[in-house]
């Protein structure tokens, strides 16, 4: 499986067990890496946002996206974008007319990646227009993504490049050019599906993947998944497979294999049958049977961490 890639209740800060593995996907024991100096990682950073789950898909899954996103209080009147990638990975930039746009794949090393970005917006909002807004280190104490942003979902727009940049303008610097180059050789066919949250069709090389994020518990949706796998109806239809899940920010996104030349259309259908058989399995509180206990430790073995 290839990684290539909301009233709002407080998250759970509740730190894993010191001696388990870091839910960051580390390989390390939690005491050695988040948990080594006493403070508590934040495993779900962006529960309590409206589209939870389209904004872990756009922080790890799609190459090139973007939603506008609108503030609270005293910045509801600024202009920002929310974009997957910005020239060279800056976190922020503004620009010349004083939008803002945010960077959702940058690398972050605190203990809450909402806070983390939330800093450098904060950052952006303070600076000069047209200026880029470079990292500066941890966050410390300062709010989150969820004090700072109105209860509205996204409204994602799936780009096929990084030109959105431009503003149909220059790339400027020789320097952005070169990461707009860059940016853009690593871009893969993907497409939202419409009418289903966070369920994204995408092409990486000569195959075909649906990669649906999920906003269930790990535990509540492997269950689930175990109830359709027994029951042979976890694939798509003919000549799908599931092929396992992503497991980031506190969520699992499965996936599966699709036919690589039937377009992301075709799959619309099938993926909204899926989700009722999903919402059924969901619904039952019956114990596990054996044989879907046996499915559920087969699920768990065909997980992979993103970090």
């Amino acid at each position: 499986m290839s990684s290539r890639k909301p009233n709002r209740p407080s998250p759970s800060t509740d730190g894993p067990n010191p001696r388990q593995a870091c839910p960051c996907g580390s390989g390390k024991r939690y005491k050695h890496c988040h948990g080594r100096d006493g403070s508590a990682l934040v495993t779900r950073p962006f529960e309590g946002l409206a589209s939870e789950c389209d904004w872990v898909a756009l922080r790890e899954l799609v190459p090139a996206a973007s939603s506008p996103i609108r503030l609270t209080g005293e910045y509801a009147d600024r202009d920002v974008t929310l974009a997957t990638v910005l020239p060279v990975a800056l976190p922020a930039l503004t620009k010349p007319d004083g939008r803002i746009f945010l960077g959702l794949q940058v690398h972050t090393t605190g203990e809450d990646v909402s806070r983390d970005i939330a800093a450098s917006l904060l950052r952006a909002l303070a600076a000069e227009p047209g200026q880029p807004v470079p990292s500066t280190g941890l966050a410390g104490s300062g709010p989150r993504l969820q004090d700072l942003l109105a209860d509205e979902p996204l409204q994602v727009t799936v780009h096929e490049d990084f030109r959105f940049w431009l503003d149909g303008g220059e790339a400027g610097t020789a320097e952005v050019a070169a990461s707009l180059e860059q940016a853009n050789a690593a871009v893969f066919p993907t497409v939202r599906l419409p009418d289903l949250e966070a369920a994204y069709w995408c092409q990486v090389g000569d195959k075909a993947h649906l990669r649906w994020v999920m906003p269930q518990t790990e535990d509540e949706l492997l269950a689930a998944l175990a109830r359709l796998s027994a029951a042979g109806t976890l694939d798509l239809g003919e000549d799908t497979r599931f092929a396992g899940s992503f497991r980031a920010h506190g969520v699992l996104a499965p996936v599966w294999d699709l036919p690589h030349d039937t377009p992301a259309r075709k799959w619309e259908a099938p993926a909204a049958a899926f989700g009722e058989r999903l919402a059924a399995a969901l619904a039952d509180d019956a114990p596990l049977t054996e044989a879907e206990r046996r499915s559920r430790a087969g699920l768990r073995g065909r997980q992979v961490t993103l970090r």
